[in-house]
């Protein structure tokens, strides 16, 4: 995981990000689980539906490394915008559930990445034992769980789980699940709460899109597609209906 970037490269970072994550719908397969007039409910008042205590609390201090808040000076982070919120929605939707996915064998889990998703895991299993496991390693090597750890020593974690230097199945047993896949499952979905629209969970209040200035679903946007370098006047726009 790189280092905490400043707020300009962040921006520059995100709006980049938003290009592959459509307002509407994003590829992962997630889905739409909160309804138009649904409001935006407070992180700390938030109770999972698909997490166990012990595995929100990984998640809530995994985001906020990944995506840091406002006390890093950086804007809106990950639990400013509610992404844990869109991550245990999405376990208990069709997405979590692998509903759209073809999950026959066999599964060639040392070929390609070309090969694209190669494990006999849902994304709730793939969350259940990486988060197991990460905790884990975290107890043998430092003697207590992720989120008890200081900041720096959980980036090392990050950072370690990206690379592939945790070794999960010296962890378990288990080989066929590995620590830089469980990463990559875990950054991405935290990016598309982050950016996509907010009914689906993240994004609490469009805060993401007011930062790097995306106008969501706003249909009057068209007349400003081929203006380049000038700051959209107009705030974002919901699904939901909520405006900016």
């Amino acid at each position: 995981m790189a280092s905490q970037p400043d707020n300009v490269s962040r921006r520059a970072f995100l709006r980049g990000s938003v290009t592959l994550i459509p307002a509407v719908g994003l590829a992962g397969g997630v889905s739409l689980t909160a309804q138009a007039n649904e409001p935006a409910p407070n992180l700390s008042e938030y109770q999972p539906v698909f997490f166990s205590e012990d595995e929100w609390s990984f998640l809530l201090a995994a985001c906020d490394r990944l995506i840091p808040g406002e006390s890093a000076g950086q804007g809106p982070g990950a639990l400013d915008t509610n992404v844990p919120v869109f991550l245990d929605r999405q376990m208990d939707a069709p997405y979590g559930h692998a509903d759209r996915w073809y999950m026959e064998g066999p599964f060639v889990t040392d070929g390609s990445p070309d090969l694209g998703f190669q494990y006999p895991y849902t994304p709730r299993e793939v969350y259940q034992k990486g988060i197991a496991m990460t905790q884990q390693y975290c107890k043998q090597q430092y003697g207590k769980r992720f989120e008890q750890l200081d900041g720096n020593t959980q980036d090392s974690v990050l950072q370690g789980l990206e690379a592939n230097d945790i070794d999960f199945a010296a962890l378990s047993g288990i080989h066929k699940l590995q620590a830089a896949d469980f990463f990559s499952q875990l950054l991405q979905n935290t990016k598309e709460g982050y950016l996509a629209d907010p009914i689906h969970g993240g994004n609490k209040h469009m805060a993401a899109w007011k930062m790097i200035g995306f106008p969501g679903a706003r249909a009057s946007y068209r007349d400003w597609v081929g203006q380049h370098d000038v700051e959209y006047p107009l705030g974002p726009v919901s699904l939901t209906g909520e405006r900016g």
